[in-house]
């Protein structure tokens, strides 16, 4: 099996149809000696003469050849990646019966092929295939075969082509209504431009959103037009004006992680990052191999390429409040003052990590509930 891909990467392999008349060759070659007939060598001589053509014109088929990749758009996790290739046939022959093969990472699909009837002289062949993306991720890949046995099919001809290709697979975002864990930040004393006094006697013109009453709501926030048409009370969410405040999503990627956990992390992080972008704050993300980055499209591609237990660029985190994700609790007592963290228990660890202290926001992340409802769930 090595033998026959060699041949045909180096040179031509022999198809079976191809094996079967070269040994009818040498039969009637070998009876040809044998009786001294002249029609036996005649015969002989022209299987071998189509032998030698099958063997000849596959490689030449198979020459000047060349193939273009057009740029591929990034997508997000579960989308669908478009994949465009230009086969171009800048010779004055046509090309037919070709095979085209785009070796793909496994760990982003399996190796995709098409088959080309026919390629007309000085013309292009347009292929577009479509990847369905499962998990995000930084892909590369670089090599393109090409196989054909044309005209006879006798023997098989395959050669590759360097056609780098880099797929951007972004982590999937949350389209989150609220995020509490964000939202509090705008409560802290340091970082309100309005007084307390504004928000606890405001009744008008600073609401932001209606939800459901809960116990311990001031009744002055019921908006009472909105419960009597749904015949429950409404409260109103009060606008915190956070505008100008620095906010550091920081992963906690140099530690080591579940590999579930890790994605859901993620996840939360991306998402974390577009919902604060939507409320006009200052946002930017951290991870232990790129330090501070912003920007929509440097902050998805970071989060896209990031792996846990990465290479370690800093060993210092930023002093400012941080939204800390991490699996690893023993990280959580030195986080800067006003933090919040985001905690992924174990997969592994049978403890529910509920027993867990610490004086900053925080919130827990169940793994058999759904990340965005836990996202903006209040905080404990």
């Amino acid at each position: 099996m090595k033998l026959t891909e060699w041949l045909e990467t180096h040179w031509v392999a022999p198809a079976y149809s191809g094996g079967v008349l070269a040994g009818i060759a040498l039969c009637f070659f070998a009876a040809a000696t044998n009786t001294m007939a002249g029609w036996l060598y005649a015969l002989s001589g022209t299987i071998l003469a189509l032998l030698g053509l099958g063997a000849i014109l596959p490689v030449r088929s198979l020459r000047n050849l060349k193939i273009r990749r057009l740029p591929l758009t990034p997508v997000s996790a579960g989308d669908t990646l478009t994949v465009e290739l230009e086969i171009e046939n800048p010779t004055n022959a046509p090309k037919t019966l070709l095979q085209l093969h785009d070796l793909l990472p496994y760990v982003l699909a399996q190796p995709t092929q098409t088959a080309v009837e026919v390629i007309a002289p000085k013309s292009t062949y347009h292929w577009v295939y479509y990847i369905t993306t499962q998990r995000r991720g930084l892909y590369r890949w670089h090599e393109i075969q090409l196989r054909t046995g044309t005209p006879l099919g006798l023997f098989w001809c395959r050669r590759s082509q360097e056609v780098p290709a880099k797929a951007i697979v972004y982590p999937q975002v949350l389209p989150l209504a609220s995020c509490p864990l964000i939202d509090s930040l705008g409560q802290d004393e340091s970082t309100k431009f309005q007084s307390d006094r504004i928000y606890q006697t405001a009744t008008e013109g600073v609401t932001r959103a209606l939800r459901p009453y809960r116990y311990g709501d001031p009744i002055r926030l019921i908006h009472w037009r909105t419960s009597a048409r749904f015949d429950e009370f409404k409260v109103r969410e009060l606008e915190v004006i956070t505008g100008g405040q620095n906010i550091i999503i920081a992963l906690d990627s140099a530690s080591r992680w579940d590999e579930v956990n890790f994605e859901q992390a993620v996840i939360a992080a991306a998402s974390l990052y577009f919902y604060a972008s939507r409320c006009q704050l200052e946002v930017k993300l951290w991870t232990a191999g790129t330090r501070l980055v912003h920007g929509n499209r440097v902050v998805l591609e970071t989060l896209a390429s990031v792996e846990s237990q990465e290479e370690v660029t800093t060993t210092e985190r930023p002093t400012l409040p941080l939204i800390w994700l991490t699996q690893n609790a023993s990280t959580l007592d030195s986080l800067p003052s006003r933090s919040r963290w985001l905690f992924f228990p174990p997969l592994t660890s049978g403890d529910s990590q509920s027993s867990l202290i610490s004086n900053f926001f925080s919130l827990t992340i169940n793994p058999e509930q759904a990340l965005g409802q836990q996202l903006q769930r209040p905080l404990r």
